[in-house]
């Protein structure tokens, strides 16, 4: 994969779609604020953090599920997830598309109607 695809097309992009992306990080409900205000806009840069926040927040919820059977897995779990919400949020602020490591690319192929 080339360099050029982790970057958005124009600065212009980014500086539309970067508080849309800032805000699709602050709770699942910020992520629905986010899809709303990007549905008509369309920006690319909002949308593949909006993609990155709605797998990490589903991720979050399965995670409560393995809670129910082992509370020290879904700890453990829960800190990795803690850790690609800031690389993401960080993302989101410096203006990069920076994939989550080992899901970004999963979230972006299963989200890409977004």
């Amino acid at each position: 994969m080339s360099e050029n695809q982790n970057k958005p097309t124009t600065t212009n992009t980014v500086e539309a779609g970067k508080t849309t992306a800032i805000i699709s990080y602050i709770t699942i409900i910020g992520t629905i604020i986010a899809y709303v205000m990007n549905k008509d806009k369309k920006n690319t840069f909002a949308a593949f953090h909006i993609r990155q926040m709605i797998g990490l927040s589903l991720a979050l919820l399965v995670n409560s599920f393995i809670g129910e059977f082992s509370s020290w897995a879904a700890r453990a779990i829960g800190i990795l997830l803690f850790v690609l919400w800031i690389i993401g949020f960080i993302g989101a602020i410096q203006g990069e598309e920076k994939k989550m490591p080992l899901l970004g690319d999963l979230f972006q192929d299963w989200f890409k109607g977004i």
